[in-house]
């Protein structure tokens, strides 16, 4: 599909974040287990991806699996483990292929060994690539991370190697799991729902949002570029006014 004409190139979000949501209601209407859901929203994630690297989006950051969802049905949660470990092994090379960094952010040591592994090697074999960087939040929740950040700053107070006075804004986002990532100025939500789920509180505190009723397995790079020309015509005031 080709890049509608209306998208200004030169005014591209940076960094594009992506709630993933919709997938178990659309494996429903469709008379099928969840899971069912699951599997089809890898072409969903497959198209987005190539979708931004053609408009030339450098960080693409996919909520893919939160703290929350350890709470779900085991099943599931296995399922999705196994869909996850099998999507990373074969798109590697598709990774390589379109110069995608793979990065990961989360309780990373919370997921099952074998994903883990797959996950670290394909970080590694990609980690060269400067095309765009395709971050996923696995086993992330905002809360998590902000509790994480505030134990390594206070550790850091107690042994002397900081001062209280020495923590500001600039610090704490060094200490947060996206450090080294510009916060996002677009953050894409599927499905309708109108809330943020505990995805990157701190880094969105600017962001544009954007709601689409669409359920993830449905979206495509169309979809992408509406929510991009939405984009485009809004005012980014930061809290200043137009003049």
């Amino acid at each position: 599909m080709a890049i509608p004409a209306a998208i200004d190139l030169q005014h591209l979000p940076q960094h594009v974040a992506i709630i993933m949501d919709g997938n178990g209601r659309w494996a429903k209407e469709q008379g099928k287990l969840r899971v069912f859901g699951h599997q089809n929203g890898v072409k969903a994630v497959k198209d987005t991806v190539e979708g931004a690297v053609e408009l030339g989006i450098k960080y693409l950051t996919l909520y893919a699996f939160s703290t929350e969802n350890w709470n779900r049905p085991q099943q599931e949660v296995n399922a999705l483990m196994e869909l996850l470990v099998k999507t990373i092994t074969k798109e590697t090379a598709t990774l390589m292929k379109h110069q995608i960094r793979l990065n990961a952010i989360g309780d990373l040591t919370s997921l099952p060994a074998t994903c883990y592994q797959e996950l670290m090697e394909a970080m590694e074999k990609t980690s060269a690539n400067t095309i765009c960087t395709l971050t996923l939040a696995l086993s992330y929740s905002s809360r998590w991370e902000l509790t994480e950040a505030l134990k390594t700053v206070a550790t850091k107070v107690k042994t002397g190697e900081l001062r209280s006075e020495d923590i500001t804004e600039q610090l704490l986002s060094e200490h947060l799991t996206t450090a080294g990532l510009p916060d996002p100025e677009l953050m894409i939500r599927t499905s309708g729902e109108l809330r943020l789920s505990n995805f990157m509180m701190w880094q969105l505190a600017y962001t544009e949002l954007y709601f689409t009723p669409k359920l993830w397995p449905d979206f495509r790079r169309s979809d992408l570029y509406e929510a991009i020309l939405d984009f485009q015509k809004r005012e980014r005031r930061f809290g200043k006014i137009s003049e």
